[in-house]
């Protein structure tokens, strides 16, 4: 019996200690999240098309941006991967039953629950107008928006990422399969590892950071206000302590998804996997130390920013690494442009795009022109929307037939997958440019000069919008009426695809065999160039028996 047909009530969902039914619990609560933010960012986009502020007034604005930063940041972009697809895979592909804290991990969703509608019960009561940063002391004594509500909201969510964290720790310790070493594990449980032990790391630092935030607004203790004795950039180091490793909490999971889908549809096995997995940890670690290049032009030493710029420029290295070792395994691979293989390289490129421009924001001559412009808006949206969220709908698109045993239409993920590359790009590229000549961010009115690019850049939002609407339609139509789905229809070669689709209750009727090697695809033969052309209807041979 799958898990899906073991027991069909609410209660019994609600109550569930199954890691995939909590699961797709995230899932459902997540997609909620993501449709409530973008709404808020198509209010922005349809502000910004023209240059007065004609749509709504500067304070609503305010209010707009700071929803739609809280929302997808806190609810959406850091739990998608790892509370999602982490929950469902991670047991799956190291051969466990369920995760170590099953009833640990319930808690984790309910606690992620009520953060949410705590954050958007203060944004729906009257909003907040402070940014997601919260930055003080405007957030600490001056706001009068529902600053304290948001961030306890805040707090809590916080406490389901640390829980979370702490119960893969120790899932991928204590419950791997007999003979699964540590190097024979796939690269997205080294992803979701290292992310796990930055969620436990940092997230106490941003809890304790909103408190204090909190306590300054209702006690007037000087922690943050000058006028109490207190630091404003003290709120700054503290908040980017957590949020730069926040970054890799979005983007490590997202590389682990494009680590298992490039070799699947290249037919190869991934180049450099132990180097793969030591960037994913160099990663992790040189993310703790570069915080302050977000404080270049706030004052802080010229040594310290010195110092800050070298490790910014260090934690690139450890990411290139990933992206030339993607590069060399697809080279004379037996390429297969399914619609995973299309998030993947989308994800591919936007995040090489995003890293690079990165660099000029770690270059301190560069950072004091491009501070505060729509340059940092674009680069911050490449890296974690045109990154996560293209490896979140690949993932989701991968990993479909496992979760649910039906087919998507092919031709349709292919179109979605296409318009959200092309929609994104013609989104945020504009805003290159628009930083570049020095559009302030966080305007709602701006010079008439700048309307092109920003009538170009609300132009490609509809795209972006139409790109993400689709899964929702042909995903839901799969499940109503798709194609049964064999066991492994694409293929690969991890434990998780040893199982049924949709997995037993208990993932596996009996205990799975751990690979020879991980990643063990055989090298494409002569003919390859026929093998490209594969379709669905004349798979691979090692493709398995696909529906049509």
């Amino acid at each position: 019996m799958s898990y899906l047909d073991d027991g069909l009530t609410l209660r019994l969902w609600l109550l569930a200690r199954d890691h995939k039914r909590i699961a797709i619990l995230y899932a459902i609560a997540i997609t909620a999240f993501f449709f409530v933010g973008g709404a808020a960012a198509t209010l922005i986009r349809l502000e910004l098309a023209t240059p007065p502020g004609d749509l709504v007034g500067d304070d609503t604005y305010n209010k707009l941006f700071t929803a739609h930063g809280v929302i997808m940041v806190w609810l959406f972009l850091i739990p998608s991967i790892p509370s999602v697809m982490g929950n469902f895979l991670l047991p799956l592909m190291i051969g466990a039953r369920d995760l170590a804290f099953p009833r640990l991990n319930l808690l984790s969703w309910y606690v992620y629950l009520a953060g949410g509608v705590l954050t958007l019960a203060a944004l729906f009561l009257g909003g907040v107008d402070t940014g997601w940063t919260f930055y003080t002391p405007y957030s600490s004594m001056f706001s009068n928006g529902y600053v304290t509500l948001t961030l306890l909201g805040v707090f809590v969510t916080g406490f389901s990422s640390i829980l979370t964290g702490l119960n893969f720790i120790v899932t991928v310790h204590r419950c791997r399969v007999p003979g699964l070493g540590w190097f024979q594990l796939p690269l997205f449980v080294w992803a979701i590892y290292a992310t796990s032990v930055i969620l436990v790391l940092a997230t106490p630092v941003l809890a304790i950071t909103a408190l204090l935030v909190v306590a300054e607004r209702l006690f007037q203790v000087g922690v943050f206000d000058p006028a109490h004795g207190g630091d404003p950039l003290l709120f700054q180091h503290l908040f980017w302590f957590y949020s730069h490793p926040a970054v890799y909490i979005m983007v490590l999971p997202a590389m682990g998804v494009v680590s298992e889908i490039v070799p699947c549809f290249a037919r190869r096995p991934i180049f450099g996997y132990r180097f793969m997995a030591y960037a994913i940890l160099g990663i992790a670690s040189i993310g703790f130390l570069v915080w302050g290049h977000h404080m270049f032009v706030a004052g802080q030493s010229p040594a310290a920013s010195l110092v800050f710029s070298l490790l910014s420029f260090l934690v690139a290295i450890p990411s290139a690494i990933k992206v030339f070792n993607w590069t060399a395994t697809l080279h004379k691979g037996a390429i297969r442009l399914d619609a995973p293989m299309l998030y993947a390289l989308g994800f591919v490129g936007l995040f090489t795009i995003g890293g690079l421009t990165g660099l000029f924001l770690a270059s301190l001559s560069l950072d004091v022109h491009l501070s505060d412009t729509y340059f940092v808006v674009s680069h911050f949206h490449y890296i974690m929307v045109g990154g996560s969220v293209m490896a979140y709908f690949g993932a989701l698109h991968f990993w479909w037939p496992k979760v649910t045993g039906r087919m998507y239409s092919e031709v349709w993920a292919r179109i979605a997958a296409v318009l959200i590359f092309l929609g994104f790009n013609f989104t945020f590229f504009p805003q290159y440019l628009l930083g570049l000549h020095g559009m302030p961010r966080r305007y709602h009115a701006y010079p008439p000069e700048f309307q092109v690019l920003n009538l170009f850049s609300s132009s490609g939002a509809v795209v972006l919008a139409l790109g993400y609407l689709l899964p929702l339609v042909y995903l839901a139509w799969s499940l109503a009426d798709g194609p049964r789905a064999t066991d492994n229809p694409f293929g690969a070669t991890g434990l998780e695809w040893q199982t049924g689709s949709p997995p037993p209750t208990h993932n596996f009727n009996e205990p799975p065999r751990p690979p020879r090697r991980v990643y063990d695809y055989e090298p494409p033969p002569a003919s390859a160039s026929m093998q490209a052309g594969a379709t669905r209807e004349h798979p691979l041979p090692d493709a398995g028996t696909t529906p049509p």
